[in-house]
């Protein structure tokens, strides 16, 4: 059983793959530490792995991705502590099979490249991710399957701490589906901005991508918040794949086996 770790800087999202399959079996969200150590995060694999009744001796192989780096290494001493293997780190040496069209292919972040192998595996042909996360990412494959780029924004929930601390009288409020365009209260206001906001900012930009790419641009959103936001965005997202950077991260692996 493969173990797929994707470590981002809020959450980290893992899930085993059965060697006899290429679908995600299960999978888990929980918060990223930045200051876990190797045995706290052994400590939370076996809880969950536990729960659907598995255990470390159903792990024979594993891969991360991380945006934070320090977690990086605690991850892979977890690996060699209680998996008894090392695990594969996507980064700069690693073969992913798609070449990397950026002025400095050494400023992608693992998780978006991942995302990129995934989404041009499915289609085979352009296509831009959108990873709702932390921040708002938009990454663009070319027909041939070159990494050309990307747009990074402010998350939604960035947004909403950043008003937060900077308008006195305004609440923090949590990120859900609004009541309606015209809120009715400051909550309610403040929810249907973020909301219709990032919304229409996803709108826009995707157009603007299908602009240069082409406008059979194939558009896959993922991540945390797509959930909440997806919905609210008109015409431009083509499908929501929860499990892409895990899918992402097995053929990476299946790419580095040779």
């Amino acid at each position: 059983m493969l173990l797929v770790v994707d470590v981002g800087n809020t959450q980290t999202h893992f899930g085993v793959i059965p060697a006899d399959s290429n679908e995600v079996a299960r999978h888990w969200r929980f918060a990223t530490v930045r200051e876990s150590t190797g045995d706290e995060l052994g400590a939370v694999l076996a809880n969950l792995l536990a729960l659907t009744k598995l255990s470390f001796d159903d792990v024979d192989d594993s891969i991360v991705s991380s945006t934070v780096p320090q977690l990086s290494e605690q991850w892979t001493t977890m690996s060699e502590r209680y998996l008894g293997h090392e695990m594969l780190v996507v980064g700069p040496a690693i073969k992913t099979g798609m070449p990397i069209r950026m002025d400095n292919p050494y400023e992608v972040g693992a998780d978006r490249l991942v995302n990129a192998v995934a989404a041009y595996e499915r289609v085979r042909d352009a296509c831009v991710v959108v990873d709702f996360g932390t921040a708002i990412t938009y990454d663009a494959v070319s027909p041939a399957g070159e990494y050309l780029g990307g747009i990074i924004t402010p998350g939604a929930e960035i947004s909403i701490d950043a008003l937060y601390e900077r308008a006195a009288k305004l609440p923090k409020v949590e990120l859900a589906e609004p009541r309606s365009l015209i809120g009715k209260s400051t909550v309610d206001a403040i929810r249907s901005g973020i909301v219709f906001g990032f919304a229409g900012q996803v709108e826009s930009i995707v157009k603007r991508l299908r602009d240069e790419l082409g406008a059979a641009t194939h558009v896959i959103a993922t991540g945390g918040l797509a959930g909440v936001l997806v919905p609210f965005i008109r015409e431009t997202i083509d499908e929501v794949d929860e499990m892409l950077t895990l899918t992402g991260l097995r053929l990476i692996w299946e790419r580095n086996q040779s």
